[in-house]
């Protein structure tokens, strides 16, 4: 029996049961049927005059990775106070940054309004999903965002430093929000692919390391849990400058910077699209019992000047403000890394239609433009660790970094 033939409402000119009236009798219906259910509430789409698909297959209003910074009264939406979780290597504020400037800007795409991440809306649209950030320290960097995010709907577990939850997770990081059943994990893996350190000097005897890079075999401490999580958000780019040697089916086929006679150095390119492709191809292909989406980070770039000096040699990034569109270029590497992030991407949803829902989240260019939102000298540094005292190449939280999250949510969910 059909539903319109369980409850039949005769209509006359002298009975007529006015519209507004009936939509009122369904939601009480709707409610006392569904009593345990959240209600739904519909997430306003973005304003615009044209549509465009994201290279993802996501149909929206208008390209929200083209646009510009504008000033943000409302921010920060979180501070070190309000969540713990932030790392001392992002946390700016804590570690005396005299200027908050870089807190109050926000993401406005050319022709419409991106919507700021709504954390209770998207923890009621999540419940019972998982995500997981597979990469290298901005990855990180993108997920204590999140987490932060999050926590104004609901405080996650555990809800302490990000140090105390790594040593309690083995190295990873996972914080679950245990009332809606949602789980965020981040996994260390900078090569992506499975990559062995051989020699903790490097060829130039500089610190910078040697690695074995395995390019057709992706690391299995993210790999062999993929099929695990609902949304995989792959990232990696700037470990792949480090000297390294190449592997494919157990033979050595090249290199970068590694200095070895007889060794064809086939530059990072190669294993960045190499170690990509397979990457994507593992999370793509994983457990296919569950619906999946895989996302493709593309690079933030860094953004080191002064004088001309490099990353290593006093270099800096001391601006405090934005810069417009045009008013920074990226290196040639950056660009090339950038056209091999974005030509991996089409071609894993080319080949895997089907397989898993796999989108773009293209920050290069507005995050290209925040030359005033990395930490410099203002986080945790560690020289028994690391030998560069200005960071200019992770980012600020709160800060530039929560535009990509909004960005990110908000292609997941529209």
């Amino acid at each position: 029996m059909k539903f319109h033939e369980i409850i039949k409402i005769p209509y006359t000119m002298h009975c007529a049961i006015p519209t507004a009236l009936l939509v009122t009798c369904l939601v009480i219906l709707a409610a006392m049927i569904l009593p345990n259910r959240d209600p739904l509430l519909p997430i306003p789409p973005l304003a615009a005059t044209d549509a465009h698909d994201d290279g993802g297959g996501n149909q929206s209003s208008c390209d929200i990775f083209k646009g510009e910074w504008v000033p943000d009264p409302g921010a920060p939406r979180y501070t070190t106070e309000t969540c713990p979780v932030i790392h001392g290597h992002y946390d700016c504020m804590r570690y005396g940054r005299p200027d908050l400037g870089f807190t109050r800007w926000r993401w406005r795409p050319a022709r419409c309004e991106l919507p700021r991440l709504d954390a209770a809306r998207f923890l009621r649209a999540a419940r019972g999903k998982s995500m997981a950030f597979v990469g290298d320290s901005l990855a990180r960097n993108q997920m204590h965002s999140l987490v932060c995010l999050l926590a104004r709907a609901e405080r996650p577990s555990p809800w302490t430093s990000a140090a105390t939850a790594t040593a309690a997770s083995g190295g990873g990081y996972v914080y679950r929000y245990r009332r809606h059943g949602f789980m965020v994990a981040s996994f260390w893996s900078p090569f992506l692919v499975r990559a062995v350190e051989t020699d903790p000097d490097g060829p130039a005897r500089t610190g910078a390391g040697m690695w074995s890079l395995h390019l057709d075999e992706p690391d299995p401490g993210w790999a062999a849990r993929a099929a695990e999580f609902d949304y995989v958000v792959v990232s990696a780019g700037s470990w792949f400058f480090r000297p390294s040697v190449f592997h494919q089916r157990g033979r050595v086929v090249g290199c970068n910077a590694c200095l070895a006679p007889n060794v064809t150095d086939l530059t990072l390119r190669y294993s960045l699209r190499m170690a990509l492709r397979s990457a994507l191809r593992a999370a793509r292909d994983a457990g296919r019992r569950r619906a999946r989406t895989v996302v493709v980070g593309t690079l933030s770039p860094s953004h080191y000047e002064n004088n001309g000096t490099t990353w290593n040699k006093g270099a800096d990034c001391a601006r405090t403000r934005p810069v417009g569109r045009g008013e920074w270029e990226m290196n040639v590497v950056e660009k090339e890394m950038y056209a091999i992030q974005a030509e991996e991407f089409a071609a894993a949803r080319t080949a895997g239609r089907g397989a898993a829902r796999m989108l773009l989240l293209d920050v290069t260019e507005a995050m290209a433009l925040r030359p005033d939102a990395h930490p410099s000298k203002y986080r945790l540094w560690q020289p028994d660790r690391f030998n560069v005292s200005r960071d200019c190449l992770h980012w600020c939280l709160p800060g530039a970094m929560d535009a990509c999250n909004d960005m990110l949510l908000h292609m997941l969910f529209h």
